[in-house]
């Protein structure tokens, strides 16, 4: 057998063998990284694919923060300047969708330096993280070089062609007080609370709330908006009755009967989160806690109310 018969055959050994859509979403992922930049950054190596089973051999100590969120796969690649030894890995991750890359993303922003990159980004001297769509993406360089990052970061994004919007529910949260860059997804346990599952968490910086830590000295909890998000009925009336229990001790929820904007509302004190409400409204749960006036809690929370499907 002639050498190019035996290396079709062996072309054809290996297509049989690998199911297509793995190797579809193999070239898929390598795609997102090209061979080299127009800035002449070059991948140093072959870009590496990485599956919910190999993921531990990459990132062993965030592997499970990341399973959490619906990772599906990701690629590394390790681009090297052809001029120098300066190097930047980046890391390209399939989240699922838009909502749990926004999840990650939240998670691994420091602070609120966006970057003008993708649907959000937080960008520093040698670290950058954007999320696209489903894609969450992380640059590292070895030594300080944030224009290097951006534009290395510009170069994947553009790259990437899903054009999925953000969660809805980040637009709900009034902006009077809101931490800018605070905004975060949790898959499940928000608040602290198993019964909550998953949803969204933002944290505000009332004068009132700021005066007050000023003035004595005590950090106290912080001041959050939340919102739960359920599939069904039975898991919300179950969380909150559960909500209910924790606030009341056994005893009656206080402000059981009261309305904000004609839904029910439940008030109560938690010791570690303060002061706690809670409204339903169609699939979530909204509330807030730890602020220190009941008027401007309520405020908020009817603002978001207002904005909520």
């Amino acid at each position: 057998m002639t050498r190019p018969n035996r290396m079709i055959l062996m072309w054809l050994c290996v297509c049989l063998c690998v199911p297509g859509a793995v190797v579809s979403e193999a070239l898929d992922m390598k795609a997102l990284v090209p061979r080299e930049t127009p800035d002449g950054w070059v991948t140093s190596g072959s870009p590496q694919v990485f599956t919910k089973e190999s993921l531990f051999e990459h990132i062993n100590g965030q592997a499970d923060l990341f399973l959490q969120y619906g990772f599906e796969k990701s690629i590394f690649a390790v681009y090297r300047k052809d001029s120098g030894r300066e190097t930047i890995d980046v890391d390209v991750y399939d989240m699922g969708d838009s909502v749990h890359a926004f999840g990650v993303f939240s998670r691994f922003r420091q602070d609120n330096h966006p970057a003008g990159i993708g649907l959000d980004s937080y960008l520093d001297d040698d670290y950058a993280i954007f999320y696209k769509g489903k894609y969450f993406v992380v640059l590292q360089a070895d030594e300080s070089n944030p224009s290097g990052l951006r534009r290395l970061a510009k170069t994947v994004e553009s790259r990437i062609v899903d054009a999925s919007p953000p969660p809805k529910e980040i637009m709900y949260f009034p902006k009077v007080g809101l931490k800018p860059g605070s905004i975060e997804y949790y898959p499940q346990g928000l608040m602290g609370r198993q019964f909550l599952g998953k949803g969204f968490k933002a944290t505000y910086v009332p004068s009132e709330n700021k005066a007050s830590k000023e003035n004595t000295g005590d950090e106290g909890p912080d001041s959050n908006l939340f919102i739960a998000v359920f599939d069904n009925t039975d898991e919300l009336e179950s969380a909150l009755e559960s909500f209910k229990e924790v606030l009341s001790n056994g005893k009656s929820a206080r402000g059981a009967n009261r309305a904000l904007h004609g839904l029910k509302m439940v008030t109560g004190e938690d010791a570690y989160q303060g002061k706690i409400v809670i409204v339903h409204k169609g699939r979530y749960l909204a509330g807030t806690a730890g602020f220190k006036s009941k008027e401007v809690a309520e405020g908020l929370l009817a603002d978001l109310m207002k904005k909520m499907d």
